[in-house]
């Protein structure tokens, strides 16, 4: 039953989602061409606002807990477990005073009308995942744009969603080269659950009624610890909050 109540609903849904694209793409390209970041910034904003509302008519609410915990005025890696597409909208609307930035795969950087944009100019790198040759520097280059600008950066250790809201395995790779090249900034957990739900019968229909909750665990300094320490301390303290 469900299911079949999501058809039409999801059809609305998507047709809303769509548009909000369409409509952000030309008012990006403006903002970002001729009133520069910040402009960018507020456009791209106010999309992922727009997202995020729009899922509402599926029945989906959302829960932020612990943003008061957020250090400000130092760069911050955001480290989420990862379970759809729906992780990203209220990442970029609920935390955007510390100006996330995304590492994302290289696909995702054109075809899709203002997420591709944004992916491209507004801060975020793309890389190969195949190429450590060219999936390496890139992560470097933005380790060292949030170390300059006391930004953020939000990255999925575990390299594909889980679709069933089990975490996998974290690979270690980018997020030794962002606390080399960041060595100012905090480690910053996020336990998500139930993004995988939106998405529980594949990309249509959509799951219906659904409560994403993001619980920020307590961030810490990287400064004076060593890598292996942060791996374990950050995988501890993202799978803890994790239910499943």
């Amino acid at each position: 039953m469900h299911k079949l109540i999501s058809y039409p609903i999801s059809i609305i849904y998507y047709f809303t989602f769509g548009m909000f694209l369409c409509v952000f793409h030309p008012i990006q390209w403006f903002c970002f061409n001729i009133l520069g970041y910040q402009a960018h910034k507020k456009s791209v904003d106010y999309l992922n606002f727009f997202l995020v509302r729009s899922t509402h008519l599926l029945g989906t609410t959302y829960c932020f807990v612990n943003r008061e915990k957020l250090p400000k005025h130092v760069p911050l890696i955001i480290v989420a477990n990862h379970q759809s597409l729906y992780d990203i909208p209220p990442i970029i609307w609920f935390l955007r005073r510390w100006h996330p930035k995304f590492i994302s795969k290289k696909e995702l950087g054109k075809g899709i009308p203002s997420v591709s944009y944004n992916l491209r100019h507004g801060g975020s790198v793309l890389i190969d995942r195949k190429d450590p040759k060219q999936a390496l520097p890139a992560i470097k280059e933005m380790a060292e744009y949030i170390e300059k600008h006391n930004r953020s950066t939000v990255i999925f250790p575990e390299g594909t969603r889980s679709k069933t809201g089990v975490p996998k395995k974290f690979s270690e790779n980018g997020l030794k080269i962002l606390c080399k090249y960041a060595p100012s900034a905090y480690i910053v957990p996020i336990s998500i659950n139930n993004s995988w739900k939106m998405v529980r019968f594949g990309q249509f229909p959509m799951g219906l009624g659904n409560r994403l909750t993001f619980t920020i665990q307590e961030p810490f300094p990287i400064k004076g610890i060593s890598f292996e320490e942060i791996m374990q301390k950050t995988e501890n303290a993202v799978v803890s909050g994790i239910k499943n």
